[in-house]
């Protein structure tokens, strides 16, 4: 095993070294998000300072007819963070924690803080977060915008852990919203994408911080619903999941490893709670991904070393809030003219291992390059208008490696339709955040609430004044040139 370590590593510094990453590819005057598909010319980004200031971003924007695009860590891939000729405005800087209630047990924070920032403040208190990506990055108000899920499986996703907050709307007032407070806009703001407004700050629910033991178990994709029923979601100890599937050649789509957090009262807080900022191993991490790219057998070994590494994580022990800032540096991608792009499909947990097979006969017809598959599990949504969970789900979040070309695109677009059509025979959705490459009517089968998320945003915004690429492709023509379009 040592042997094959070191000639993975020695073949993939050969490869990183021909293959120069972090390469430009694009005008550097233009913006675009972390996909790099649709880089445009804005009038410019503008970072959100106070509240008056943006209130007065807000007021040229109507007065100049340009439009407002909200941003934050940017990692969004399907144009919702900007639009072209219009005002970004970058939230990043909008980041107090203004407020912990321990007794309470919330938070309230500025949209711009991430969750890093949250963590750090919360920990001390001996509190958590219930629900967050799973990594700390992203920025709180980018985050309750796209409604993210993640490991946690008991406290759904994070519309649930949002008490309240407050907007700055369309027509330049501050609206604080709730479950009871101007309760139409909560589930219209929480995962609508930066169209019904600025989200200023965020009130948050808090959990227990707690230690964790974590095991690993090794599933077939057939055996994989059943186990979770018996062993993750039956057992109430268990507090967070995470499950990989192999895309390994040898083992494609039919392996698993099941990773379980499960409370361990015995031992003490305080000997787990410090809080890790450092990434171990990235360089050979990043390296060894990289040969995941470019070969199969790349793809074949780094599933064999992922096997042997969570097999020597058996028992550990790890915080709540550190397991929650989990390693992700070394996928990190910026290759000159290909970049690495996620979908992610929402599954009914009985229709996993139909879904997967028919997956991999899609992988095989339009050889899809397929890097890594997550799995995670969601509870149930009925609160987001644009829900992605209308039951429980088990998430499949898929990484592709695509080019950035316009025919590399043009047929990764109908490789994914092709995927998305097998999604929504076995009664799933997908997630909206990512490069939009389904078809109007395959939105509107897996999104049944959509027109009501179009006329709410018609009541609130008729102006269009709040705007991005994703609300263009799916609802309406650019601002000033026709009505919204729809296809039955």
């Amino acid at each position: 095993m040592k042997k094959t370590i070191v000639l993975l590593l020695l073949a993939a510094v050969c490869l990183y070294q021909y293959k120069l990453l972090d390469s430009a590819d694009q005008d550097p005057y233009l913006v675009t998000d972390y996909s790099r598909l649709h880089p445009v010319k804005v009038e410019r980004v503008a970072e959100g300072r106070e509240e008056r200031q943006l209130a007065d971003l807000m007021q040229e924007a109507r007065r100049k007819h340009l439009t407002i695009s909200i941003a934050g860590q940017r990692h969004s891939q399907g144009g919702h963070t900007y639009y072209k000729d219009g005002i970004v405005v970058d939230m990043t800087t909008f980041n107090k924690v203004l407020s912990v209630d321990p007794a309470a047990r919330t938070v309230r924070v500025q949209a711009g803080a991430t969750w890093k920032d949250v963590q750090d403040a919360v920990n001390p208190y001996g509190l958590s977060v219930k629900t967050m990506q799973s990594q700390n990055i992203f920025t709180v108000g980018g985050s309750i915008s796209i409604n993210a899920h993640g490991r946690d499986i008991r406290n759904g996703s994070l519309i649930k852990s949002v008490e309240s907050f407050r907007l700055l709307t369309a027509d330049g007032s501050v609206t604080q919203v709730s479950r009871t407070e101007n309760a139409e806009l909560f589930p219209l703001a929480l995962g609508g994408y930066g169209l019904f407004g600025i989200i200023l700050d965020v009130t948050l629910s808090l959990t227990e911080d707690e230690v964790y033991r974590v095991n690993t178990d090794a599933v077939s994709v057939e055996e994989y619903a059943r186990y979770f029923a018996d062993k993750v979601q039956g057992n109430p100890d268990v507090h967070m999941h995470i499950a990989r599937i192999s895309v390994a050649p040898d083992h494609m789509l039919d392996q698993m490893y099941a990773i379980n957090y499960t409370v361990d009262r015995e031992a003490p807080l305080q000997n787990y709670n410090r809080l890790s900022d450092v990434e171990k191993g990235v360089i050979p991490s990043k390296l060894l991904f990289h040969l995941n790219r470019a070969f199969d057998w790349g793809k074949n070994g780094f599933w064999r070393l992922q096997q042997l590494y969570f097999s020597m994580q058996q028992n550990s022990r790890i915080s709540r809030n550190n397991a929650m800032r989990s390693e992700s540096e070394f996928m990190e991608y910026r290759q000159a003219g290909e970049n690495d792009l996620l979908q992610e499909y929402f599954i009914p947990v009985d229709q996993f291992a139909g879904f997967v097979h028919s997956l991999r006969s899609v992988l095989t017809q339009e050889e899809l390059n397929l890097l890594n598959i997550t799995v995670r599990y969601v509870n149930e949504d009925n609160e987001a208008m644009l829900s992605y969970a209308q039951q429980n789900m088990f998430a499949l979040v898929c990484l592709f490696n695509m080019p950035l070309s316009d025919e590399g695109q043009a047929k990764a677009r109908r490789s994914i339709q092709n995927v998305l059509d097998r999604v929504l025979a076995h009664q799933g959705t997908y997630y909206l955040p990512y490069a939009a490459f389904p078809t109007q009517a395959q939105f509107q089968q897996a999104y049944p609430r959509y027109r009501e998320f179009g006329e709410q945003k018609a009541k609130y915004d008729p102006q269009r004044l709040f705007m991005n690429y994703f609300y263009e492709q799916y609802y309406a023509e650019p601002p000033g040139t026709g009505q919204g379009k729809e296809e039955s």
